[in-house]
């Protein structure tokens, strides 16, 4: 019950203050709307089904792009980890391409995929694949070597060690790695979606710019962030439920 009273006492006060900027309009309403009016905007929208319509579509696009990420940077990740050779062999093309934002190799994106759904899947991909990537290769690099001589003293194959020693021990990372790559596909949810969207909060958002409706523009903003909220809440529940060690781990924190 306190940790519940501390995590909502930031957010009420943003809310007070949000409320008392609005009410003495220190700001324009036309650039900074009311609470209520916000919360009509956000109710109309969720009662005719806008909203929903919206979410869910950018909702398919985040899962989309991020089991993408999911199936191609960890195993790159392990076999980077496990082999010299092969990092070092891949080790330029991917510092080049994980310092080249998304959103500027949309034009290029756009010509080689068009303006479908393939494009904004590539955008989620690019955003969300490389703290998955870093956080499994860390993750298998920095396994303890002592845990590696046991390993071979049991005569372990090259494949043994990878499954039974270095995967295992790098969990945690991967884990903080999921969970960052599962962020940044929200954060270039936007950026997928000014590729032709027509439709996706992404583009509620933008069109509602477009329009001057500041309003819309906050309940967009408010509802990617609440979503991607407890989605990340569900994906910790699940990660304690499916590895209970880590549950005592972070207890101890």
């Amino acid at each position: 019950m306190k940790r519940l009273g501390k995590n909502i006492m930031l957010p009420a006060l943003l809310l007070l203050a949000w409320f008392i900027a609005a009410r003495f309009e220190i700001f324009s309403p036309y650039l900074l709307p009311s609470p209520q009016k916000t919360f009509s905007v956000f109710w109309a929208l969720l009662l005719d089904g806008t909203l929903a319509r919206h979410l869910a579509v950018s909702l398919l696009r985040v899962v989309g792009g991020f089991l993408c990420s999911c199936l191609v940077a960890m195993p790159l990740g392990l076999l980077c980890g496990r082999s010299r050779v092969l990092h070092d062999f891949l080790e330029p093309i991917l510092e080049f391409l994980r310092h080249v934002p998304p959103l500027a190799a949309i034009p290029l994106i756009i010509l080689w995929f068009g303006i479908d759904e393939a494009s904004k899947l590539v955008v989620i991909f690019l955003a969300s694949f490389f703290p998955l990537f870093l956080n499994t290769y860390g993750g298998i690099r920095n396994c303890d070597p002592k845990l590696l001589e046991v390993g071979t003293s049991l005569h372990f194959s090259a494949w043994q060690k990878a499954r039974y020693i270095q995967l295992p021990a790098a969990v945690p990372s991967i884990l903080i790695g999921l969970q960052l790559a599962l962020g940044y596909s929200w954060r270039a949810l936007i950026g997928a979606e000014l590729i032709a969207a027509s439709s996706g909060i992404g583009y509620m958002i933008l069109d509602a710019e477009q329009m001057s409706r500041p309003d819309v523009v906050l309940v967009g903003l408010f509802s990617i962030g609440i979503l991607g909220g407890l989605i990340n809440k569900v994906f910790l529940r699940l990660t304690l439920h499916l590895l209970p060690w880590q549950s005592k781990a972070d207890a101890k924190l």
